[in-house]
């Protein structure tokens, strides 16, 4: 080996040791080995702007442009919802229905994101008995296609660049439905196993927001309970406002009537999840101001407006704004938003209008504190063109119709033209940390090929590699790929092994598939550490779970999903 090869090695091992060994962030790791690449002259720009056009980088970054438009429609926060209910066993299988056959489709972290408040909220069940089969269920559901999960991108465009045609959108589908549908049936069996830990308690400021139960509102009819209205994240229904007369406490069989006024109190930021209740218009909505953004601004000691309640001043005439919420520190608030007198040190959450910085009064009344982000809810039509234009993507893209990334491409379009999206958001949405650490795993694994490490890596085991059966060989790249997944990233562990077993199947005149599929399963099959994928991290951060709680439960699943996949690959392709 000359002193090229080993500079490689050098860096190629210093990068696995630092993801496995120090809390940098991936992105600083392999934005840092990719320029140690290009100083020791490993790669030159050519290569790395060439890793930045791979297309299967470009069809995820696509796809998760596409998840954040879908994420604010109605689809998942509606079933989340409803999800939990006082039988567990029920709970489960509609969590493991909706987040394993979502993820097929969807970006997988994205549903969990979504699906871990309402688990977290619900009133019936430790949510520690669920937060690890959502996380495992997403996980499990990402492989059953090619879009499922990011993996499966990565593994397609080294494909492609091998010159290969790359994967169909259903050659996964076999394995990840038996493999996934199996693990779901030893997760509900081994339920019983996980642990029931208090919640961890989330840091907000708790804001008071009303809101108004219109005529045609589907909660009507129905009781608390019933409308899952204890499940809402991080928001708490306290009171209601009926005719005058305010209710408090509300019980959870308290029947929802027109006209009605929810007073809720918590996060501002869940608000979103109020908004996607047809019929339930909050304060600032039914004033015609509720934006993405919004103004949050303290009452000041001299302030004109102290002592007098929204109602009897005009807010919205007065600052073209209207409230959305108030919080006072240290007072708990009562009654309905508009008659609340306010007083000096309140915030406000302000829906402004395009008048409110140039109102002169604005000085004397406030201090501006910021700007608060919320999801603003979709009209009726954007939300079918959302939904139905994504399915028609995905069918056009699974009949081979048209190229993937080109579909999306044009969808992207539509729902900048429908309002659903904006070139501000796209921008804002852009996945950068995971563009950067593919694009470094992208050059890592180029520059292993480009200085001949795995060709001499493959000249060095080609003796056993004659020797063995091609199945032994297959079931040594999944379980390389699985031990990198545990240790550093998926989509790392992807792009690492893949240059390793193609150059195995050239030293044993193998078919390259079962291998690409088998790097790709193992990527995604990280269900023994928190920190391989990013579904469990989230549920890690989200309760008080220990390391020794994936291992015990996910270590089985691990077993079961490795040897279904490993099986159904041997009889598949005749190994």
């Amino acid at each position: 080996m000359d002193i090229n090869q080993y500079l490689v090695i050098a860096i190629f091992a210093c990068t696995i040791l630092a993801l496995v060994t120090t809390n940098q962030r991936p992105s600083l790791i392999f934005s840092t080995a990719l320029l140690a690449l290009i100083a020791c002259q490993q790669l030159v720009m050519g290569d790395v702007i060439n890793n930045f056009t791979n297309q299967g980088l470009i069809t995820l970054i696509l796809l998760l442009l596409v998840s954040s438009a879908i994420d604010k429609t109605s689809l998942i926060k509606r079933f989340g919802r409803t999800l939990v209910t006082a039988n567990f066993n029920r709970s489960y299988w509609r969590l493991f229905g909706l987040t394993f056959f979502s993820s097929a489709l969807l970006n997988n972290t994205a549903i969990v994101a979504s699906l871990i408040g309402p688990v977290k909220q619900n009133q019936y069940h430790h949510a520690s008995r669920l937060l690890i089969p959502l996380s495992y269920s997403a996980i499990l559901g990402g492989t059953v296609t090619l879009i499922g999960t990011s993996t499966n991108l990565i593994v397609d465009s080294f494909l492609i660049e091998h010159g290969h045609p790359g994967f169909n959108f259903w050659d996964f589908t076999l394995y990840g439905l038996v493999a996934g549908l199996s693990c779901g049936l030893l997760m509900f069996l081994m339920t019983p196993f996980l642990p029931e830990i208090a919640n961890k308690n989330k840091q907000y400021n708790s804001y008071f927001l009303e809101a108004d139960v219109d005529q045609d509102c589907e909660l009507i009819g129905k009781t608390v309970e019933e409308n899952h209205l204890r499940n809402l994240p991080e928001l708490f229904l306290i009171e209601i406002a009926r005719n005058g007369k305010l209710i408090s406490p509300v019980t959870p069989d308290m029947v929802i009537q027109a006209n009605d006024k929810l007073i809720f109190s918590g996060n501002i930021k869940q608000v979103g999840n109020l908004n996607h209740i047809k019929g339930l218009k909050l304060f600032a909505e039914s004033k015609g101001l509720l934006r993405e953004n919004l103004t949050e601004v303290i009452i000041s000691n001299r302030a004109q407006i102290i002592g007098q309640t929204l109602k009897a001043l005009g807010f919205r005439a007065l600052f073209d704004a209207a409230v959305v919420a108030i919080r006072r520190d240290g007072e708990p608030l009562s009654g309905k938003l508009g008659e609340i007198k306010l007083q000096s040190g309140d915030f406000l959450l302000l829906a402004t209008g395009p008048d409110f910085m140039q109102r002169h009064n604005l000085a004397k009344n406030f201090f501006i504190l910021s700007e608060k982000k919320v999801e603003t809810k979709l009209r009726g039509y954007q939300d079918y063109i959302t939904i139905g234009g994504f399915l028609l993507t995905v069918a056009l893209a699974a009949t081979s119709v048209i190229n993937l990334a080109t579909g999306l491409l044009f969808f992207i379009a539509t729902l900048v033209i429908a309002g659903v999206t904006s070139s501000n958001e796209i921008k804002r949405n852009l996945p950068i940390n995971l563009i950067v650490v593919i694009v470094g795993a992208l050059s890592l694994a180029t520059a292993l090929e480009k200085s001949g490490v795995i060709a001499q890596i493959m000249l060095l085991i080609g003796p056993w590699a004659s020797s063995v059966s091609p199945i032994w060989a297959l079931i040594m790249v999944y379980l390389l790929t699985l031990v990198l997944t545990e240790l550093v990233t998926n989509n790392a562990a992807a792009a690492l092994m893949f240059p390793l077993a193609y150059g195995l199947v050239q030293t044993l005149n193998a078919p390259i598939m079962p291998f690409a599929l088998a790097v790709a399963f193992a990527a995604s099959a990280s269900f023994i550490s928190p920190y391989g994928y990013q579904t469990n991290l989230l549920v890690f951060s989200a309760s008080n779970y220990r390391f020794k709680h994936f291992i015990k439960f996910g270590l089985p699943i691990s077993l079961c999903y490795s040897s279904i996949v490993l099986i159904l690959l041997k009889y598949s392709y005749g190994l």
